[in-house]
């Protein structure tokens, strides 16, 4: 049986890092892991998506719509635009933050309301506010480990494991915090 995970969050997130230690936790546990970045832009601002599938085999890294078993979302909008690809049992982790995107500035486009209330009608969803909690720890670039840790609950991989990984995949100067995000996340 193969599993699919998908991440969304716009440029700067941390949604590669973090599917660098989903692929980790998951190829630790011994299951055969494809990990593919579909879309994604170099700059900071565009949208990010990342698929993890993990399995005793996978066939392709992609994860067909209807198909994620969870979807991690960074920001609001992004949790709206990709929720379609969960399944019917899946679960949707959203940090519960805001980011304009360009259209929005610009005054072209008005952000939708009640994202989260909205999808929480459709779908099992469990929110975060990461920022806030990564501002308490006194670091708001570890706020991707908050929501990781938050989904890692619903994932079938002990606390020891991802700790294990996190530790090997961030820069070592920041192991400390990270951790300290995961858990914040984790025990939520």
């Amino acid at each position: 049986m193969t599993k699919s995970i998908m991440i969304v969050g716009v440029g700067g997130q941390g949604t590669l890092l973090t599917s660098r230690i989903l692929g980790g936790v998951m190829e630790n546990a011994g299951y055969k892991v494809k990990v593919s970045e579909v879309h994604g832009m170099a700059q900071r601002g565009g949208s990010v998506v990342t698929f993890v599938r993990y399995g005793d085999t996978v066939a392709e890294p992609i994860v067909e719509e209807g198909q994620a078993d969870v979807l991690i979302a960074f920001e609001r909008l992004e949790a709206m635009r990709y929720a379609h690809f969960l399944k019917a049992d899946g679960v949707l982790i959203v940090n519960d933050w805001r980011i304009d995107p360009i259209g929005v500035v610009t005054g072209a486009m008005k952000y939708p309301e009640h994202i989260i209330e909205d999808l929480e009608q459709q779908y099992q969803v469990y929110r975060v506010d990461a920022m806030h909690e990564a501002l308490k720890l006194g670091n708001s670039r570890v706020f991707n480990n908050i929501v990781l840790g938050l989904a890692a609950r619903h994932m079938d991989f002990t606390r020891e494991e991802w700790l294990k990984v996190i530790a090997e995949k961030v820069p070592p100067k920041t192991v400390e915090i990270n951790t300290k995000a995961f858990l914040a996340g984790y025990e939520q």
